[in-house]
């Protein structure tokens, strides 16, 4: 039997949605093989999806100061601190391939103090966590990020994450999302 994407606000049928959406759902479909929940849960409101992905995609998918694997290391450390098992199963996932590491997304979720990460993603992950929890945010934290050779727009980028993911994590959690089975074994074995 096949779980729903969502125990509340069940997904409107495939064939009932907007053209741009069904067609957006389709390829990713086409490219991982599964419709991630996250799509289907959040076309519920179709004007709100088109947002949802569009900023996504403008903070995940573009070249900047932080590497794919950084972005989606912000997303897991800061998902865990806020409870959201969806985001921290789907994009451990993605963070796994990016990172081309088996475990990291394991230790960031648990503890990114004691992940095996770098100083600077440290960093990255302790100012990540102020912004995702709504923390005061000082120059002395803008200081220890150049320290750590961040720009300017670096930051705002780290910021950007956290924030838009606090938003992603508490829909989330609201809608009771369920992590696709798929994710799972994503990226624990080499190809």
């Amino acid at each position: 039997m096949t779980q729903p994407a969502a125990k509340r606000f069940a997904a409107p049928a495939l064939d009932k949605l907007p053209d741009d959406i069904r067609t957006r759902i389709l390829a990713v479909q086409e490219k991982s093989g599964f419709v991630p929940n996250v799509f289907l849960s959040l076309a519920y409101r179709p004007d709100e999806f088109r947002a949802f992905f569009a900023y996504h995609d403008a903070l995940m998918e573009k070249d900047s100061g932080l590497s794919k694997a950084e972005r989606e290391m912000i997303v897991v450390a800061t998902s865990a601190a806020n409870q959201c098992q969806y985001c921290v199963i789907a994009h451990g996932a993605i963070l796994r391939i990016r990172a081309k590491n088996p475990q990291i997304a394991d230790q960031i979720a648990v503890n990114y103090r004691k992940a095996d990460i770098t100083p600077r993603q440290r960093a990255m992950l302790d100012f990540a966590m102020k912004v995702s929890r709504a923390a005061e945010v000082s120059d002395a934290d803008f200081t220890a990020l150049a320290a750590h050779g961040f720009s300017d727009d670096d930051i705002w980028d780290i910021a950007a994450v956290a924030a838009f993911f606090a938003l992603s994590n508490r829909m989330a959690n609201v809608t009771a999302m369920r992590p696709n089975d798929e994710f799972y074994m994503l990226g624990r074995q080499p190809k």
